[in-house]
């Protein structure tokens, strides 16, 4: 099967995930691994696209990429720097799915994970709000930047490793 793993990346976090799952399908699927303004063609059996999540949803590149995709089958990850069980996680999948879904693509599957939060980002947020607005430095969302900076770890990785691997087993039957 002809694999495209894309991805957007801005603090290196998707690019990890992307070259991991691309270890777990090297020796079964023909492949490649772009970054997003790499990719020249969709000419794929498979496509997999790597996200991180702004504002909610896929950052700006990879929404406009994944608006270009159509009719084919999808799978998806992304690096946030909320938890991974938490309710926005929950948003963040459901809206990226849809994105996929409404171009008549058919999602196989998806990943996520905890990512580092861009410094600069954590440095805006603590002074631009204060501690007790939604984006606020208050004592939950410090330990949460905190927790974010030592993701993705080696179990983030092997978990999209394994999740992808496992996916284009069940796809080739």
């Amino acid at each position: 099967m002809k694999t495209l793993i894309a991805y957007s990346t801005k603090t290196g976090n998707t690019e990890k995930v992307a070259i991991s799952i691309g270890e777990g399908i090297e020796n079964s699927h023909v492949k490649n691994i772009k970054e997003i303004k790499d990719v020249a063609s969709l000419d794929y059996d498979f496509i997999i696209v790597g996200a991180w999540i702004d504002r909610g949803t896929a950052n700006k590149e990879a929404l406009d990429f994944i608006n270009k995709i159509k009719n084919k089958k999808i799978g998806f990850f992304f690096t946030l720097g909320a938890y991974p069980n938490s309710d926005h996680a929950k948003d963040c999948t459901k809206k990226i799915e849809e994105l996929f879904t409404k171009n008549n693509n058919k999602v196989i599957g998806h990943y996520l994970c905890q990512g580092a939060i861009d410094p600069k980002l954590i440095e805006f947020m603590r002074k631009q709000f204060p501690a007790d607005h939604p984006h606020g430095p208050n004592p939950d969302r410090i330990k949460r930047w905190s927790d974010a900076s030592s993701h993705p770890n080696l179990e983030d990785l092997q978990g999209a490793k394994l999740k992808f691997k496992k996916l284009l087993e069940e796809i080739n039957g």
